[in-house]
């Protein structure tokens, strides 16, 4: 019987072949805590998840504050240019993402995914404190840009969720990185709503010569980046999950999987695939199709966040809400605690007794009829009003998750594990052209909505909605076959 340094045996089963593991791999000691309990490994789940959170939310809480800020620094030359100039701040972090995510991928399959976090997350302490200390737009278009080139951590950190616990723990791993986005949505705008201009909100306590009353943007900023510096030291606890070997010994690790409760359709996928390139990924519809699926609902999802930031502190003369930076932020906080509560404690209901695929394609159809009735709530006022923006903006993030969920576990199941640091690359990759192009087009759009309060056809706020429920259409319609393939293990 073979045992390992601390001789405990490795045989799983009766007369299961003992696997080579390598002492000094850090994937190879990772596997053997993994496959040596069924315990779900709550500390690995919390260090994803503060990773996670750290790098959401220099996106979220942007939004509640994006409108003055671009007001402030005097490049729109008319109130209603606004929307078009702020959708270019939120494209550039994205554009950045989508040079960079394959990149990074290759980096996390070569190096391990514990650097590529931790460089990610120093560059978010780096470059989200410039972006407050902002005085011209374009400094503002650079740092943002620079924030999404270098934070790379999108992509490895999925690979790294479902490496990092046994299979049947893998919805729950993928969930949490999605979860990170929801408690962002709740401390990011609530950061940025209600830190954003501080000499003008608490001139008790921040005055105007102040550096904070100097760059009134600079506060929620400087939270966050506290927030990542700490996240970066909790990161030395983090474990890494990548095999730093590549021979023949590797298949004894990849039958204990099988033998340990994993599919015998994945080991036997471990063995064949192990020297695919990249390009033979691309080849992989599976894949593809999910990743094309992500794409598309990632569109819609930030073009969303985008155009109801800027149509909720709009004003009431061209259909806004005439909402504050506070309002703004306290709804999406609202939404963002109660998507939170849906993701921990009732979609792991709904995974469990209708499995994560299945749940899709009604979320989808509940989002366009919800989104469909946001423009009629200009008609309210009030304790009224702030009620409804509050059910329909959890309800939509609700729908949103749990899209997101399903869309990110159909992508792992289509690769092996050493092809998922490229695989989640190329998926950030290309969500991040979607997502680059969805605030700058959502922007354009939302100005020229402004500008066509009375159309002939639809009032322009309609149209804005209108469009945005297209993007939606248009990836419910690709969830059918013959264009989403799915494992034979899923249905919808």
């Amino acid at each position: 019987m073979m045992t390992g340094s601390g001789g405990a045996p490795l045989l799983v089963g009766d007369g299961a072949a003992a696997p080579a593991w390598r002492e000094r791999c850090p994937g190879c000691r990772q596997q053997r805590r993994v496959q040596a309990t069924d315990r779900i490994p709550y500390a690995a789940f919390l260090y994803i998840w503060i990773s996670c959170l750290c790098a959401a939310l220099p996106i979220q809480s942007l939004f509640p504050y994006l409108y003055f800020m671009i007001r402030d620094l005097k490049i729109a030359k008319e109130e209603q240019d606004i929307g078009f100039y702020a959708g270019f701040v939120g494209a550039t972090y994205f554009l950045g993402r989508t040079i960079s995510a394959v990149p990074w991928g290759m980096f996390a399959d070569k190096y391990g995914r514990k650097p590529c976090i931790v460089i990610s997350i120093l560059a978010v302490v780096v470059f989200n404190t410039l972006f407050g200390l902002s005085t011209t737009y374009w400094m503002a278009i650079v740092t943002r840009g620079l924030l999404g080139l270098l934070c790379g951590i999108l992509g490895p950190i999925k690979a790294y969720a479902s490496e990092v616990c046994r299979k049947e723990h893998q919805a729950l791993g993928i969930s949490l990185v999605t979860s990170s986005r929801a408690i962002a949505l709740v401390i990011g705008p609530a950061i940025g709503g209600f830190l954003a201009q501080p000499a003008k909100k608490y001139p008790n306590l921040f005055s105007e010569e102040s550096i904070f009353g100097r760059f009134p943007y600079f506060l929620p900023c400087f939270v966050i980046s506290v927030l990542a510096a700490g996240s970066c030291i909790a990161c030395i606890w983090l474990p890494e999950t990548l095999h730093f070997h590549n021979d023949d010994k590797v298949e004894a690790i990849d039958e204990l999987e099988a033998q340990a409760g994993d599919s015998d359709l994945d080991a036997q996928k471990a063995k064949e695939s192990r020297g695919e390139s990249t390009k033979n990924l691309l080849k992989n519809w599976q894949l593809m199709s999910a990743v094309i699926l992500y794409c598309i609902f990632s569109l819609h999802d930030t073009a969303y966040l985008e155009i109801f930031s800027l149509w909720a502190v709009s004003s009431r003369k061209f259909q806004g809400l005439s909402l504050t930076s506070q309002d703004v932020g306290t709804v999406l906080a609202v939404s963002g605690f109660g998507v939170l509560v849906y993701q921990l404690a009732i979609y792991p209901f709904l995974a469990k007794y209708f499995g994560p695929i299945k749940p899709f394609r009604p979320a989808a159809v509940l989002s366009i009829l919800l989104l469909a009735t946001y423009p009629f709530m200009t008609n309210l006022h009030g304790p009224e009003l702030k009620i409804l923006i509050n059910i329909a903006s959890l309800l939509k993030n609700m729908f949103a998750a749990t899209i997101t969920i399903a869309c990110n576990i159909l992508q792992n199941t289509a690769v092996t594990q050493e092809q998922r640091g490229v695989a989640n690359g190329i998926s950030v990759t290309l969500m991040s052209m979607f997502k680059a192009v969805a605030p700058a087009a959502a922007g354009i759009l939302f100005s020229w909505a402004q500008k066509h309060i009375s159309g002939l056809f639809l009032p322009g706020d309609q149209i804005l909605f209108l469009m945005l429920n297209m993007v939606s259409v248009i990836g419910l319609v690709l969830t059918f076959k013959p264009f989403l393939s799915l494992p034979n293990a899923m249905s919808m």
